[in-house]
This record gives C-alpha cells, sequence and structure tokens, in this order.
C-alpha cells in the first residue's frame, strides 16, 4: 500500500526552508501531497496558481530524486479534512525551533483527536534553513534586498519579476 505523506503551508513564497523539508518527506512517503492553505481574508505576494507553478519546479527534482511521487492541490478548510480528501496518512511539518515546537505540538494534538488515523510527522530543518521564514522574505524582497540565498531559484526568478512591475 503507497503511503501519501499531506504537507500544508501557504508557500508565499517558496523558501529554501520549505524545500529542505520536501526533500527530508520525499524519504517518508510514496506520494506527497503539497497543500497550498487558501484564506480569503489575505492577500498574498505571489498568487495560488504561481505558488502552484513554483512548487512543482521545486519539488519534483527532490521526488523524483527518492521515487515519491507529488500532487499539488488547495484547501480552504481543515487540513485534516483535506488530508483525508487526499488519502494521506501523514501530515508532515517542518520545525525550525522551539517556538515552532510548541505551536505545532498544539496543532498536532488537535488534529490528532479530528483525526487519529492520520500521524503528525515533525521534521527538522537543516541547520543552513533554520533562520529562513517567508515573511521575512518577502519582506526583503519588496524593500529590493537579494532573497538568492533563501529562495530556489524559480522562486528568485518569480520574486525578480513581480518586484520588477512595482
Amino acid at each position: 500500500m503507497a503511503r501519501t505523506a499531506f504537507y500544508t503551508g501557504s508557500f508565499d513564497p517558496v523558501t529554501n526552508g520549505h524545500a529542505d523539508v520536501i526533500a527530508a518527506a520525499a524519504s517518508l512517503c510514496d506520494r506527497l501531497v503539497l497543500a497550498i492553505g487558501v484564506h480569503p481574508g489575505k492577500t498574498p505576494l505571489v498568487s495560488v496558481e504561481q505558488r502552484a507553478e513554483l512548487l512543482r519546479a521545486v519539488a519534483t527534482p527532490l521526488l523524483a530524486a527518492k521515487g515519491a511521487s507529488l500532487e499539488v492541490v488547495t484547501f480552504d478548510d481543515l487540513a485534516v479534512d483535506a488530508a483525508r480528501r487526499a488519502g494521506a496518512s501523514i501530515i508532515i511539518r517542518g520545525l525550525r525551533d522551539g517556538s515552532d515546537l510548541d505551536y505545532e505540538m498544539q496543532m498536532a494534538g488537535m488534529n490528532g483527536t479530528m483525526a487519529p488515523d492520520i500521524q503528525t510527522v515533525f521534521l527538522p530543518a537543516s541547520p543552513g534553513v533554520r533562520y529562513i521564514t517567508a515573511t521575512l522574505v518577502r519582506q526583503i524582497a519588496a524593500m529590493g534586498g537579494d532573497v538568492s540565498p533563501f529562495v530556489p531559484a524559480p522562486v528568485l526568478r518569480a520574486l525578480k519579476e513581480r518586484f520588477a512591475k512595482s
């Protein structure tokens, strides 16, 4: 039976930290579903369609190297409900530091109560990407800073294009 893992995020934009978690998750499953959370009240920097394209560009080679397949979806409801629809038995969560752990433990407890058939798996970020956040990448990019150390090449191109128009 194929194991499906479900990794949620806004991925706005996709960072090297996200890529690190995706690469680690590929070792744990046969199929990885990257799920873009869509929040109607928020105005994202990158459109959901472009985030999906960028996720595919970044994740496809990472998963191919591990023999795992990729699916990219969007959701606007509970992550556990979206994970169930995707047939996932694992929810992947990346951890950068202790504050992430505190929050993610609460989420894992709530999700575990709502969906005891879906296991949350925490993956620690590699030391070289622990400090990267999409929020800081957005802020640096918007102010004209160099985000090349923080994002994969396709994302860098998209951010340069986005801010060249501003």
